[in-house]
């Protein structure tokens, strides 16, 4: 999923002041952390993901999550990262990009 300059624009000011829902810590990249993600983008279609650890790493961790999931790259800011998907049933989205 590719995102114009615009559409990415509007969804940072969105997540602005959400929360991270997804933490990456100890384990990195899990499958539990991939089913967690997909389940976060399903109900709430914009998620924060915070690294707690593997901040080396967190560059290819958002790749395989993003590519795992079919969600975007919104932008990384610090330690914490923000992704898209829009649900899947266009009546229950609550974010038109």
């Amino acid at each position: 999923m590719v995102l114009k300059y615009s559409q990415k624009k509007k969804l940072k000011a969105l997540a602005h002041d959400l929360r991270p829902v997804i933490q990456v810590g100890k384990k990195g990249l899990t499958d539990e952390l991939i089913s967690a993600a997909d389940r976060a983008l399903l109900d709430h279609e914009l998620i924060k993901m915070k690294f707690v650890g593997f901040k080396e790493e967190k560059r290819d961790i958002i790749g395989a999550v993003s590519e795992s999931t079919g969600s975007a790259v919104v932008g990384i800011i610090g330690h914490v990262a923000v992704l898209y998907r829009p649900h899947p049933d266009e009546e229950k989205r609550k974010i038109i990009v």
